[in-house]
């Protein structure tokens, strides 16, 4: 009979028992690096300079600490309730990893006592912050041509208790409707908005719009190339008007009305021109149109999609597509373009293109959902406002962390939860030794993220 080999071997790593331990530890130790970026990058110094009225006597915790528990609670995305903080407060391992001192750790009440000082007058500091730091990474990247993605984002609030602002959107749920404007990966203006207010409400796209230009001009060059793209709920001629006076670019969305959809059909199709890309084949003609109310024709481009992949679509499942640009109209802004290079926008297979491509736009407004979350936990106004223009000061911290500290590891395309998962949630120990205060990570994850590396780049990070 053949040796029994089922009888297990007694192994010495089985635990017996568990005991609690005094050694500092934390499980987010990727946090180290977080607190370490917004200190050396001197991002705390600028937040706190614009709300230094907040704090009203010496018995709080200063500004610059509050709002660096607050960027890691965003970034730490573990929870998104703020009685967390309590949690947080009893937790001295995650007050050695964020550098604070365990008796400055805010608890949910201090929080909730933070955002309810906020006023009306203070939000707009938190949109001249996120201008600001656009300007510097224009400085930093020298852009040749500016190219702005201007959109409304509907958080969803449903399902939350009743708020001040909570109205119902065109996505069919209630929440807000924040205004965004973005330049690439990086938010360059938002507007925190009640969802009955449309995409273009009032004068908001039109200040919004004017603001980021005169910003530009002011503090990067005069005379860059600048154009911003919107979809046909920004259709407006006081936009157009402005933007045409000032030398601005603009490629927008049009609505189908009834004699647009006609002077299409009575195209003979001979006349109508073809644009491929990889997969798909655009067919487009293009006139001077006129609507009602303005004052002057404008090109205006007619494309509609002839393949989806290898499939040919239907004349009646074609998603029609108006856009109009004031771009190859032979304005100043033409020359512009072609000083830097670009006359290939004037071509109407490039504006469809550009056009096409907002969509690398709302990847934005999903990688900041990603990292926060849509529904907000006070019942004013002013005080969901500042919780979300705090959420997304934190995100474009995030953004920047990604490109300046983790693009040796992690592709500057990563979202948040993946971030979190490979950097953020780490183990780590902090002891105390011959006077210095030392981290202390599992050598599998310091030799795979290279963490010498990206310590170092949180010191270059400014």
């Amino acid at each position: 009979m053949s040796q029994d080999t089922t009888t297990s071997v007694k192994s010495k790593t089985i635990i017996d028992a568990v005991q609690p331990t005094e050694d500092t530890l934390s499980s987010r130790g990727g946090l180290s690096l977080v607190a370490r970026f917004v200190r050396h990058g001197g991002w705390l110094e600028q937040i706190a300079s614009s709300f230094t009225g907040l704090r009203k006597s010496r018995k709080g915790q200063p500004v610059d600490e509050v709002f660096k528990q607050l960027i890691c609670f965003f970034f730490d995305g573990t929870r998104r309730h703020l009685v967390h903080f309590d949690h947080l407060k009893n937790d001295a391992g995650h007050a050695a990893v964020i550098e604070t001192e365990p008796g400055q750790m805010l608890s949910s009440h201090a929080v909730k006592r933070f955002f309810m000082a906020f006023r009306q007058h203070h939000l707009p500091k938190f949109r001249e912050l996120l201008r600001h730091w656009f300007i510097a990474e224009l400085c930093a990247e020298k852009p040749a041509v500016i190219l702005l993605g201007l959109d409304s984002v509907v958080l969803d609030n449903d399902e939350a208790l009743k708020r001040e602002g909570v109205h119902p959107t065109y996505r069919k749920v209630k929440g807000f409707e924040p205004l965004q404007l973005s330049w690439g990966r990086q938010v360059v203006d938002v507007q925190f908005r009640s969802g009955s207010r449309h995409s273009n409400h009032g004068e908001d796209a039109f200040l919004m719009i004017q603001r980021a230009v005169r910003a530009i001009r002011a503090s990067y060059r005069e005379d860059v190339p600048i154009i911003v793209r919107m979809d046909a709920g920004f259709l407006d001629q006081a936009i157009f008007e402005w933007c045409e006076a000032e030398q601005v670019g603009y490629i927008c969305g049009g609505k189908l009305y009834a004699d647009i959809k006609a002077t299409a059909a009575g195209i003979a199709p001979n006349l109508w021109s073809r644009f491929e890309r990889p997969g798909q084949v655009w067919q487009y003609v293009e006139w001077a149109d006129r609507r009602g109310s303005w004052k002057r024709f404008r090109r205006a481009i007619f494309c509609r999609p002839f393949y989806e992949g290898s499939q040919m679509l239907m004349d009646f499942a074609r998603p029609d597509n108006l856009i109009y640009t004031n771009l190859g109209m032979g304005l100043p802004l033409d020359q512009q373009l072609r000083a830097v290079g670009r006359p290939d926008l004037f071509a109407a297979a490039a504006i469809i293109q550009c056009y096409h491509e907002r969509g690398s736009d709302e990847l934005v407004h999903r990688a900041f959902k990603d990292f926060g979350f849509e529904q907000l936990p006070f019942h004013r106004f002013v005080a969901n406002a500042a919780f979300y223009y705090v959420m997304m000061l934190s995100f474009v911290l995030f953004e920047l962390f990604k490109q300046r500290v983790c693009a040796p590891v992690i592709p500057v395309t990563a979202y948040a939860s993946s971030l979190r998962r490979r950097l953020i949630d780490m183990a780590a120990k902090i002891v105390r030794h011959g006077g210095r205060v030392i981290l202390k990570v599992p050598r599998a994850v310091y030799e795979h993220l290279n963490f010498e590396r990206l310590w170092q780049n949180t010191a270059a990070a400014g």
